[in-house]
């Protein structure tokens, strides 16, 4: 057995269960490259270093280390320095553990590597609808050698991310189901396909599964089934549907191109990962890791460009899809400006089809994971976003409009300018610095700091914008927010992708995924082995923070809720929970809630040995800090954009089978037809087999 206090990461394996594929397609290999933020900004791995060195962890956790971010940090009390743990609390089950809360009355699905979506005893699940399946008029059925541009138009796109599930006001039984399309890998969508050298239909293919999905489903009596109907909101927005730039940057020089002189259109979106409905009925989806798609920003004959492109990770010679082979677009040497037109926050409006989707430049651009809106007591609209790439940051904004209420079409256009005028901040952490006893917990209970938002920009009505960054132009902070951020000295996060608010209490809450090689990125050793200075190679396992924010104003206070991974692992914690009745969870990344308050978790990338799941925890009483696993999802499957209705579960099962090797005619996933059939991404809907409410 190792001695207390000793680091248990050094002897553990912290392999990511995604493959490198996925990281390829997905991300652009980004943990593969340099780290982007070479700034001195303090990271807050070392801010909780310093907060749990000065505590002692008493509940869920017997002698053992509390592990963040690689970091060893004492979780017994009554250490005597010859092992002893007298006065520690027991790890094991306590004689008469409390009840679970309303939503998470289920039983744990345990963890598993089959090729199916499994659910609780008592649950069903089925698939509501697949990749290629017909979503508007017109739209043939899906096959696999006869894809066209034209009909991949009208279809269900590729690796679906975040999911929303609208009711259809008048009926009881429909709703509209909008979905994200993240990204492509056409290796697993084109028979016979060379990387090297694609066609142009495969290209233009793939064009045409990004973007979201909107389409009409519809319930019945007997079932928590849906079915796709061909309803008066079906739409499909891809890589070529137009898009209106607003806010303060629209019209700016830096965002004009030569075939946009006024730069306030631009074609498409990108990897739009996670998003919310907003309280007005609109979507907000993030434009995450567009980087990929772009090839040439080191070839740019300026110092300062080649600069901003590398912050941005826009440093490759050619990229893997080689889609700047057919359209000049992606090649930055030939339109520098195209690429700061991606990596914004976009709304849509679902209830009107000919609506003109746009990208909002006063939410700052940056990796993008999603935009989550909360609106205060007295009206204020507040939107949260992180930046999903190690070593980024947390930012809000701030509208100076108050909400218009009512859910007709003026109060959603109205809604929706409040995007454009406001604060944009981000955050940086700091821990207590309160007096504490040795071997006694805080009087909160928690591990906890506080935190400060910087202001980074003020966005005003009349379409100006104000720096608050010294030798930044307004439009320059919201185009090249990351340089912003750092000079504003915000905390280095671990990959912070959704941030949620809660829509009763308003705290906030933050999944950050992981972090590879979590040690690089210090100014002057990027090319430094990350072990020489960090105390282990990989986090793998994430966390989960939860911030009580002064909504509109610069001021917060946070704590650590969750340190994933193994229960029976001594770096873990669960908000204080006994952990000999946790589901173990591995990188967490969307959130959602449901109606009894409970946090609802999807991973991506579980470093367990085990399929990707949905996880129900709860937050408050003496079961917060409870955990446990409602579904896991197929092989090499990550599940994503979770949805808790009262009677209905929605997940998107993206890039099912993906890993190195797989092909159209190979693959290690046959979900969800079976057989030898090829993998496809898919929404599937869970509900109870009783007909009951979910988790009672």
């Amino acid at each position: 057995m190792l001695p207390i206090g000793q680091n248990l990461l050094a002897k553990m394996d912290f392999r990511s269960s995604r493959s490198h594929r996925t990281c390829i397609y997905k991300c652009g290999d980004a943990c593969a490259k340099p780290v982007r933020n070479t700034s001195d900004n303090l990271y807050f791995r070392d801010v909780v270093q310093r907060e749990f060195d000065r505590r002692t962890v008493l509940r869920g956790v017997g002698a053992a280390t509390v592990v963040v971010g690689g970091t060893s940090m004492l979780a017994a009390c009554g250490q005597d320095g010859s092992g002893s743990t007298a006065g520690a609390a027991s790890s094991s089950a306590p004689e008469s553990a409390p009840e679970p809360p309303a939503g998470l009355r289920f039983e744990m699905v345990a963890p598993n590597t089959e090729d199916k979506v499994i659910t609780p005893q008592g649950y069903e699940n089925d698939v509501v609808i697949r990749w290629g399946d017909p979503v508007v008029d017109g739209a043939p059925e899906w096959k696999l050698d006869g894809q066209t541009p034209e009909d991949a138009e009208k279809q269900f796109g590729f690796n679906c991310d975040f999911a929303a599930l609208l009711p259809i006001e008048g009926s009881d039984t429909r709703f509209l189901l909008v979905s994200n399309h993240e990204y492509t890998t056409p290796q697993q969508m084109f028979p016979g396909y060379d990387a090297d050298n694609p066609s142009e239909d495969h290209v233009k293919i793939e064009w045409a599964n990004h973007g979201l999905s909107i389409v009409e489903v519809e319930g019945n009596d007997s079932d928590g089934r849906l079915k796709p109907v061909m309803g008066k909101y079906n739409r499909r927005i891809t890589a070529t549907t137009e898009f209106l730039i607003t806010g303060p940057a629209a019209g700016s020089d830096l965002l004009k191109t030569s075939k946009d002189d006024t730069g306030t259109k631009v074609l498409g979106t990108l990897n739009n990962c996670a998003g919310s409905v907003t309280p007005w009925g609109t979507i907000l989806s993030g434009e995450e890791n567009v980087d990929q798609y772009f090839a040439g920003g080191d070839r740019v004959p300026e110092d300062e460009d080649r600069e901003r492109f590398a912050r941005y990770g826009m440093e490759d010679e050619e990229t893997a899809r080689k889609w700047e082979r057919f359209d000049k677009r992606f090649d930055i040497t030939e339109e520098p400006n195209e690429a700061h037109r991606f990596n914004w926050v976009i709304e849509i409006d679902p209830w009107d089809p000919e609506s003109t989707p746009v990208k909002h430049t006063a939410l700052g651009r940056f990796k993008h994971e999603a935009a989550a809106i909360h609106v205060a007591d007295d009206g204020t609209i507040v939107a949260y976003s992180g930046d999903d790439s190690r070593f980024e940051y947390i930012y809000k904004f701030v509208s100076s409009k108050k909400i218009v209420e009512g859910d007709d079409a003026e109060a959603r256009r109205e809604n929706m300018k409040a995007l454009d005028e406001g604060v944009l901040y981000v955050a940086s952490f700091e821990g207590n610095s309160d007096d504490f006893e040795e071997n006694t917990l805080p009087e909160d209970g928690a591990f906890d700091g506080t935190g400060r938002w910087h202001k980074l920009a003020t966005c005003k009505s009349d379409g100006s914008v104000e720096s608050h960054i010294d030798g930044m132009s307004g439009e320059e902070v919201l185009v090249f927010s990351r340089f912003a951020a750092d000079e504003a000295g915000a905390t280095k996060m671990d990959r912070p992708e959704d941030v949620e608010a809660h829509p009763e209490t308003g705290k906030v809450y933050a999944a950050l995924t992981n972090n590879e090689y979590r040690g690089a990125g210090r100014p002057g050793k990027d090319d430094e082995p990350a072990m020489e200075y960090a105390p282990v190679k990989e986090n793998k396992n994430g966390y989960v923070l939860e911030i009580d924010d002064d909504t509109a104003g610069e001021e917060f206070t946070w704590n650590l809720l969750l340190v994933c991974g193994d229960p029976d692992a001594a770096e873990t914690y669960f908000g204080g929970f006994d952990k000999s009745s946790v589901s173990p969870i591995s990188c967490p990344d969307n959130l959602a809630f449901d109606s009894f308050g409970n946090l609802w978790v999807s991973t991506d990338g579980n470093a367990l040995e085990s399929n990707d799941g949905l996880f129900a925890v709860s937050l408050e009483g003496d079961t917060r800090g409870l955990t446990k696993q409602f579904l896991t999802v197929p092989v090499g499957a990550e599940t994503c954009g979770p949805v808790v209705t009262e009677s209905r579960v929605i997940v998107n099962v993206q890039h099912p089978g993906e890993d190195d090797e797989a092909t159209v005619e190979t693959g290690t996933s046959h979900w969800p037809e079976g057989g030898d059939s090829l993998a496809r991404p898919s929404t599937v809907v869970a509900w109870r087999s009783d007909g009951g409410p979910i988790g009672e």
